[in-house]
């Protein structure tokens, strides 16, 4: 498998990327959707990236529709709706899935490095209520998980969808990596 930071990945402008182009900072991964009820946490995952960015932090936005098509735009309008409703300046990519057979080879890498998410309130569990159970324990759970990638490119940290990218949980595992 290709190192994390060299899997190819597309802008959410059409342009050719890697998480090598963030080489030596502090990432956080998550998939994200414009018609979720998580969706609100894009706000706290710009204060986030506003918070730490000048010290070598980044948000990564990767938008899917692998639940309930709950991200069916195209990447200009999901780049709209982003800054238009939420001010988002962190980078976002071009709409990928990060589930099932299609699952781009960058969620292949993260979840093989980390296939279990801590925290959490029992999302799972209201889920299966819904109706909607993985396929996998170690699949994405739904929207907004998040991953957190160490300045040297390992994966040290996942979150589940409902721990908030402001939380103390997330604040403390950034600011532990920052301090590397």
């Amino acid at each position: 498998m290709a190192a994390i930071r060299d899997i190819p990945l597309k802008a959410i402008d059409g342009g050719d990327a890697t998480l090598g182009d963030h080489a030596g900072k502090v990432l956080l991964a998550v998939n994200v959707a414009s018609q979720c009820g998580l969706t609100p946490q894009y706000a706290a995952l710009e204060a986030v990236f506003e918070k730490y960015g000048d010290r070598g932090f980044a948000v990564l936005g990767f938008p899917a529709n692998d639940f309930g098509a709950q991200e069916p735009g195209t990447d200009d309008e999901i780049a709209s709706f982003c800054e238009t409703n939420f001010g988002v300046t962190f980078p976002m990519f071009s709409k990928i899935a990060v589930n099932g057979a299609d699952r781009h080879p960058l969620y292949a890498a993260l979840i093989a490095a980390k296939p279990e998410a801590q925290g959490g309130d029992g999302m799972e569990a209201k889920l299966e209520g819904y109706g909607f159970k993985r396929a996998n324990p170690s699949d994405i759970l739904w929207n907004f998980e998040k991953f957190l990638i160490g300045r040297d490119g390992n994966v040290v940290a996942r979150f589940a969808p409902d721990v908030a990218p402001d939380s103390p949980e997330i604040v403390e595992a950034v600011e532990r990596e920052l301090a590397k």
